[in-house]
């Protein structure tokens, strides 16, 4: 079936082409409005009012106006198997973590939680993104989409897909994290860094 595979040429005619289509097209994002000015709109339609506090949730009765519009609170490893709790509190001295270490028995499941809070705006696009270095060298980089949120006076959590530690005595040791959260508009709302020994049996 060889034959049939596209040439060099072809490949880069359809790249081609698929970046002109992308240049053609003439998008250009709504303006961004406050949360007032959306719970302003169409005030005399109960129905439509009634989706949007739905929708929006309990607006933060008072918020200090000097506060940043989204708080990283909190780093949580979920693990079943683990003794105890493996979180870091994000809301203090961050360069603390850089001496610590959270510790993963090799080969246990586990997941990321981050906690954080939106206070004013809406904020489209929010990602985390993870690198991890071991001995200065980079591994790994992942990406999460963690969506679009509205303030409310809760928390929000979100928990990244189950992983599994990796194992063997080659693994153990203790890797480099650097953790971000930015959006859409590039707004790096935090960015930390910690460590995560793998080693053959829990630490107490």
């Amino acid at each position: 079936m060889a034959e049939h595979e596209p040439t060099t040429e072809q490949l880069a005619q359809i790249a081609a082409e698929n970046e002109d289509d992308e240049h053609s097209v003439n998008y250009k994002p709504p303006a961004q409005k406050t949360i007032e000015e959306i719970q302003a709109l169409d005030q005399d339609d109960e129905s439509l009012r009634k989706y949007k506090e739905a929708l929006l949730g309990s607006v933060p009765a008072a918020v200090d106006p000097c506060a940043p519009n989204v708080v990283v609170t909190k780093l949580t490893l979920v693990c079943a198997e683990a003794p105890g709790p493996l979180q870091l509190d994000l809301t203090g001295d961050l360069q603390k973590f850089k001496k610590e270490s959270f510790y993963l028995k090799e080969g246990v499941e586990y997941r990321i939680k981050i906690s954080f809070k939106v206070n004013k705006e809406i904020v489209s696009g929010l990602r985390y993104l993870q690198y991890t270095h071991r001995k200065g060298v980079r591994l790994d980089k992942s990406t999460y989409m963690v969506g679009s949120y509205g303030p409310r006076a809760e928390e929000y959590e979100f928990l990244t897909p189950i992983e599994e530690a990796p194992k063997g005595m080659l693994s153990r040791g203790c890797y480099n994290m650097k953790s971000q959260f930015t959006d859409d508009d590039k707004s790096n709302h935090l960015s930390w860094d910690w460590n995560l020994t793998i080693s053959k049996d829990w630490k107490n």
